[in-house]
């Protein structure tokens, strides 16, 4: 359930991220600082939205949205995609569309201290 996931979370682990940033064609120096932040998610309901804030020294994002249904988003590296975000037991399933592309992110929650854990899978 996604009220779990409501507060401000600290990340934990990132699993493939410059894998991913690799594949998206990020360049060397810009992964590396991306690799070295880690962002603060603040996850909150407003009306019948989810909005996900994404604070780092790197760059600043919100989303909103609601579980299940297709919205544009603009992200950090300044692709315009088409996203999804829904729930899979404990998992905020994220996923991104673009140019025939498709990447997945998987948030999980690591334990009661508001960590976060978050894998990668591209499909390019």
């Amino acid at each position: 359930m996604v009220d779990a996931f409501y507060g401000t979370w600290k990340l934990a682990e990132s699993e493939n991220f410059d894998e991913y940033l690799k594949a998206i064609g990020v360049g060397f120096a810009t992964r590396q600082v991306a690799n070295m932040t880690k962002p603060t998610l603040i996850i909150s309901k407003e009306g019948d939205k989810i909005v996900v804030k994404s604070q780092s020294t790197l760059k600043n994002t919100e989303l909103s949205f609601t579980l299940g249904e297709e919205f544009d988003e603009i992200t950090v590296d300044d692709r315009h995609c088409k996203s999804t975000m829904v729930m899979n037991g404990d998992q905020l399933i994220h996923v991104q569309k673009w140019n025939g592309k498709e990447t997945t992110f998987v948030r999980e929650i690591k334990d009661d201290t508001h960590l976060w854990g978050c894998g990668v899978c591209a499909h390019l």
